[in-house]
């Protein structure tokens, strides 16, 4: 008798083109897959006559493929910098602690890389494509940011830490910036102030280019100018030069919407340089609540966002994809916290 040899996993992604936890993600019907692979793993399962394992299949369903961990690859933050030392960026700190502290229930580990670089890129791609990789979560898209295609073309979840500005991604996970920053302008308005200015964060990015609309839609609804507007890119020091280019060209302002702590913190010192009280002088908002906000001088007024939990639910969010699931995007709430730089409790 002639028993006939049973196709390998490994057969039908080599057929169908694609990697091995591709494959086998079509096959267990998992929702983050192209509609081309899709199509071209279950020609191979066709053409090759392929039967899935009965009891292989059955135990990744009971574990989600998560429990163990065993057969996956780490989960990857990819972070759009070319400096490794934007992870000790408050911000983005916090955000791996969040990420940090949801894998801690699972055995997936967390691999944090840069790509904007030639060589960042290719290193992703690579994490991306030979299905070593659990999946990926990607942040501070800029612009036509070649991490975009690299999500298109990986073998794994893809979840985004906030929306990029050119496309919406189908998983993500973001901060209501637009309705923050009406929060932090409404309340310079509530508390008298009538020549608000603002310095914006990279216009590039979707934050950016949010916060930058709360901002002239709250002076829009109030009557106020809009013009007093200064672009920087996130940095402290660009949040400083900013400032003192606001104070240059507007010299009777009396207070600004900053869209980061980061930038805010620079912004103080701006002030200060140029011997402008605050908030006697100018009042100022910033937008985060990083842990510095409270220890400035004065203590900083500013929008929170949940930093942490941000991490968090983009882990949970990729845990979900790998189980099966077909999770949707959420957006998390912020909210005002008044300090003495505004002048107001």
């Amino acid at each position: 008798m002639v028993v006939s040899r049973r196709v390998t996993l490994d057969e039908v992604a080599a057929r169908a083109g694609v990697s091995r936890s591709a494959a086998s993600r079509v096959i267990n019907n998992a929702p983050h897959v192209s509609k081309a692979k899709r199509d071209a793993v279950e020609r191979a399962i066709a053409a090759l006559g392929y039967v899935p394992d009965a009891t292989a299949r059955e135990l990744a369903r009971r574990h989600g493929g998560v429990s163990s961990g065993t057969d996956l690859g780490p989960v990857v933050l990819a972070v759009s910098a070319e400096d490794p030392q934007v992870f000790a960026d408050p911000f983005v700190a916090e955000v791996v602690v969040g990420i940090a502290s949801a894998l801690e229930e699972t055995d997936l580990e967390l691999v944090l890389r840069t790509a904007t670089s030639v060589a960042g890129q290719e290193r992703l791609r690579k994490l991306l494509r030979n299905g070593k990789s659990a999946g990926v979560m990607l942040m501070s898209m800029h612009g036509d940011d070649p991490l975009a295609q690299l999500a298109e073309e990986a073998d794994v979840p893809v979840v985004f830490g906030g929306r990029p500005v050119t496309f919406e991604p189908r998983y993500y996970v973001d901060a209501d910036n637009r309705g923050g920053a009406r929060l932090a302008v409404e309340h310079l308005v509530a508390v008298g102030r009538t020549r608000i200015a603002t310095i914006t964060g990279r216009m590039d990015e979707a934050a950016g280019t949010a916060r930058y609309k709360g901002f002239q839609e709250t002076l829009a609804v109030s009557g106020l100018d809009a013009r007093r507007v200064a672009h920087a890119d996130f940095s402290e020091d660009g949040g400083r030069k900013a400032m003192a280019e606001l104070l240059s060209a507007h010299p009777d302002l009396d207070a600004v919407f900053v869209a980061s702590d980061q930038m805010a913190i620079g912004a103080l010192r701006a002030l200060a340089e140029a011997g402008r009280s605050v908030p006697e002088d100018v009042a100022v908002v910033g937008f985060n609540d990083i842990a510095t906000a409270r220890h400035t001088s004065p203590p900083l007024t500013t929008v929170s966002q949940p930093i942490q939990a941000l991490g968090r639910e983009m882990a949970r969010m990729v845990r979900a994809l790998l189980e099966g699931k077909d999770p949707s995007p959420l957006i998390l709430p912020t909210r005002l916290v008044v300090r003495d730089s505004t002048g107001a409790r």
